[in-house]
């Protein structure tokens, strides 16, 4: 995924929010409505979630240490669950907490009725050019892939959050249209709580949904079927790998790939024939998938007999004709064997 695509869209929505913010907080001033209260709170959830992305993104950039040799990467991760807890908690919960006290308080609007909706008519202008924003930069990067496979399969998690936040907003904002609009029509302060108690509702589920995608990027999701056939591909498309015994993938960030295989090579082979054809291969691998940043290939005499006993182990049968294919393997857990021969670092 663009990182830059990611800023940008990032940097819209959070212009956007400041702004109808600031808007929204007068307009509850002046009308003591219960959604606007809400949205305004939202907004304020939605400005601070947008800079905890680019604080991510920016804590993801520094380089590796000895006690972290891996990198940085997944602290994009980090942040945009926390990003999903402050949905849930400063939006959500408190919407549901503001229609709950309106509810039972009553009261309709009855100063400055223009100000809400004109307040919110805007706020939905400028929350549709963020949406939109979001939407051509995922645009960029999504191809094919509908949106629902985009948002739960995106190995960079800013563009997904944007959307999904931005998806909310727009969809809470004309919520609180209808609760505010049917207020002032009937009078009656009750439709101002339930276009309350529905904007929290929608929060909480957004904020569920950012929760459990970004949980599963948090515990380690492997390569996308497309990168993993790419560098099976890479690694067998040589004449000095017989095939593939076992291979796993694992994202160590948005735009950086772990790549472990054991690789059958050729009984013949001297230990200099070895590390040359490793390092030969390990080209391949990088020029298919450049963000295969980290390789470890092991290499290993194949044995029908020796694989069937580590499938034992692993619960995973080693690949070759007849059996799993590399990219099932890895989606199936597939993984280096422990032993062997040390495995050569990329």
């Amino acid at each position: 995924m663009s990182a830059g695509g990611g800023t940008k869209a990032i940097v819209a929505a959070l212009m956007a929010n400041l702004g109808i913010a600031v808007t929204k907080f007068i307009a509850w001033a002046l009308t003591g409505s219960s959604s606007m209260l809400a949205e305004s709170i939202h907004s304020v959830a939605d400005s601070g979630n947008q800079a905890l992305l680019l604080l991510g993104g920016r804590r993801a950039q520094r380089q590796a240490t000895p006690q972290h040799p891996f990198g940085y990467g997944r602290e994009r991760y980090i942040y945009a669950f926390i990003v999903s807890i402050v949905l849930f908690s400063v939006g959500g919960l408190f919407a549901l907490y503001e229609a709950y006290h309106k509810w039972h308080e009553g009261g309709g609007i009855t100063e400055y009725q223009w100000v809400p909706v004109v307040v919110l008519v805007i706020a939905i202008a400028m929350e549709s050019y963020s949406f939109r924003t979001a939407i051509v930069e995922s645009n960029r990067i999504r191809g094919n892939t509908s949106w629902k496979n985009f948002v739960r399969r995106a190995k960079a998690p800013e563009l997904p959050v944007v959307l999904l936040e931005d998806l909310g907003a727009l969809v809470g904002l004309v919520l609180a249209l209808f609760g505010v609009s049917l207020t002032l029509i009937t009078g009656n302060g009750k439709w101002d709580a339930a276009g309350t108690a529905c904007i929290g509702v929608l929060l909480v589920v957004i904020a569920i949904i950012l929760a459990v995608e970004t949980k599963s990027l948090l515990l380690g999701e492997a390569g996308t079927p497309e990168h993993v056939r790419a560098i099976e591909k890479a690694i067998t498309d040589g004449p000095e790998v017989e095939r593939i015994i076992h291979m796993r993938t694992l994202h160590l960030g948005p735009e950086e790939l772990l790549v472990a295989a054991k690789i059958a090579v050729r009984r013949s082979d001297t230990g200099e024939d070895i590390a040359r054809n490793i390092n030969e291969t390990e080209v391949r691998i990088r020029q298919a998938v450049p963000i295969a940043r980290v390789i470890y290939l092991e290499p290993d005499i194949y044995s029908a007999r020796r694989a069937a006993g580590e499938a034992d182990a692993t619960g995973v049968r080693a690949t070759g004709a007849g059996d799993l294919t590399g990219a099932e393997a890895s989606a199936n857990g597939a993984g280096p064997a422990q032993g062997g021969t040390a495995p050569h670092v990329g």
